[in-house]
């Protein structure tokens, strides 16, 4: 039986012993982008400019520049193999998994025992408090804000409901007991409590919790409907293992955080300020997003000042590419389980899987594998695809297959699209809906006649055989044969 996961170093370890998923080195890594320059070439995949490797390892940096002792983990999640294997899933049922887990969640515990988080404690007052220091944050590319916690877990409560939320939020460290957030309006749930807060005059205590077990990094980013204000997403992870995600109280904040964690950051979202994004390095620039461009620096991030920080012994700090294959699994296996909860409440059984598409990281693209059994079926796919709008909104495509064409493989969903689909027939253009803001062809200045930035036109691509033709459409059919008899190291 395999050891459990419970933690990013439970992960690590076994990830150590699956040949090919973790490198490690002990060359010096500069933090100020050669560390993502150097991974980028290893495995980052996903919208990462070419070159870059889409099934490389994991890796484990030990010597890195300035931070003696400390050590980065990047890569983690950056494969879909590496996901099912630490979920205990074959990696195509995994959005299936989350959900179930979502429908059954387990609710997190605060456990009375001492938090390995805690072992060590820096308070904001200490004379030698720095979080650039302290915490060591990468910065993916040289024009980026500055270095950036790309994994924290923030998890804070709703000032009214006492209802709390977990999410993933971009934070720059700004001083030394300085953070920028950056809540996209209307898209997040902590976004929603601090301008509550803000409305009352309060800050928004806040705990942001660095390395840790990978079922909470990838229930974290589940999103409206599926999730809506007030579920607490660590119970999908307790749901994962089948066990409460243990919690710990903060030390210095009215706040709760992930007892396991390598690192935690406790502080409050401050009422009434808010700072540039780029104030030390006036590049323009945020950092490298999933759809594989710069992002721009905002003018309107929120404060976020710190109180302290708490950590293991020796520990590691956790980062990810943003444009990587790490921010597809994140984002895209929630996607796929929102989509599949939504459509097998409608349709029991028409949708076979659901794969958000890497070249969309996750967001924007999702192909729909959906069985015609009946002539009735026959619509009920573009139904489907409307119903993958409104599960998860900040999707713009949606291609539908036949049970016969497995999503996961691009070159056999391209063979659909030039087989089983006409352009003037086949495509259905919804206009003027809104998206996801990061999307550069989504605003004014691409198109003229776009009311607002992220407002895009939802598209279906209809690649499935009409039920009528079905027989006319069957793929070659060849002996089924064991390969192992010829070959036996061969692995299918």
């Amino acid at each position: 039986m395999k050891d459990q996961v419970t933690d990013l170093r439970s992960a690590l370890d076994r990830l150590s012993h699956m040949p090919g998923q973790l490198v490690e080195t002990h060359v010096e890594v500069d933090p100020m982008a050669e560390l993502s320059g150097v991974y980028r070439h290893v495995g980052a995949g996903g919208t990462v400019m070419r070159p870059t490797r889409v099934e490389g390892p994991a890796m484990v940096f030990h010597n890195v520049k300035g931070h003696p002792g400390a050590r980065v983990a990047i890569g983690v999640l950056a494969s879909r193999k590496r996901v099912g294997a630490l979920l205990d899933c074959p990696p195509e049922e995994l959005g299936k998994l989350l959900c179930r887990c979502a429908k059954e969640p387990i609710a997190p515990v605060v456990t009375a025992e001492p938090a390995p988080c805690q072992e060590v404690v820096h308070r904001a007052g200490d004379p030698d408090f720095d979080l650039c220091k302290l915490i060591l944050a990468p910065t993916n590319t040289p024009v980026d804000a500055g270095p950036y916690i790309t994994m924290g877990m923030c998890y804070a409560t709703h000032p009214d409901t006492g209802l709390s939320d977990v999410t993933i939020h971009r934070l720059c460290i700004q001083g030394r007991d300085e953070l920028s957030i950056f809540l996209q309006p209307g898209s997040r749930h902590i976004g929603a409590m601090a301008e509550r807060a803000e409305e009352l005059g309060e800050n928004l205590p806040i705990s942001v919790s660095i390395g840790v077990d990978p079922a909470i990094e990838v229930s974290a980013c589940f999103e409206p409907p599926t999730t809506p204000m007030g579920f607490d997403e660590l119970s999908i992870a307790g749901a994962l293992r089948g066990r409460p995600v243990e919690l710990c109280p903060c030390l210095t904040v009215k706040e709760r955080a992930i007892a396991h964690a390598e690192y935690v950051i406790e502080g409050e979202i401050v009422t009434g300020r808010r700072i540039r994004e780029d104030q030390n390095s006036h590049t323009g620039y945020a950092m490298p997003e999933f759809p594989g461009y710069n992002g721009v620096a905002s003018t309107e991030c929120w404060l976020l000042k710190v109180h302290a920080v708490t950590h293991r012994r020796d520990p590691i700090m956790q980062t990810c590419i943003g444009p990587s294959d790490e921010h597809l699994n994140m984002a895209g296996i929630p996607t796929e389980a929102s989509i599949f909860n939504s459509i097998e409440r409608a349709m029991p059984g028409k949708l076979r899987n659901v794969y958000a598409h890497r070249s969309g990281c996750g967001k924007y693209m999702a192909v729909l594998q959906f069985r015609k059994s009946e002539p009735t079926d026959e619509g009920r796919q573009r139904q489907a695809a409307l119903l993958a709008f409104s599960a998860f909104p900040e999707l713009k495509h949606v291609i539908l297959v036949d049970e016969d064409v497995d999503p996961f493989d691009s070159d056999d969903v391209l063979w659909a699209m030039n087989t089983r689909f006409q352009g003037d027939r086949d495509i259905i253009t919804i206009p003027g809906v809104r998206c996801h803001p990061l999307d550069p062809s989504a605003g004014p200045e691409y198109d003229p006649s776009s009311l607002d930035r992220g407002i895009s036109c939802k598209t279906i691509f209809d690649c499935t055989v009409p039920f009528a033709m079905k027989s006319q459409f069957r793929r070659a059919e060849f002996l089924e044969v064991d390969p192992r008899h010829w070959l036996p190291d061969f692995e299918g």
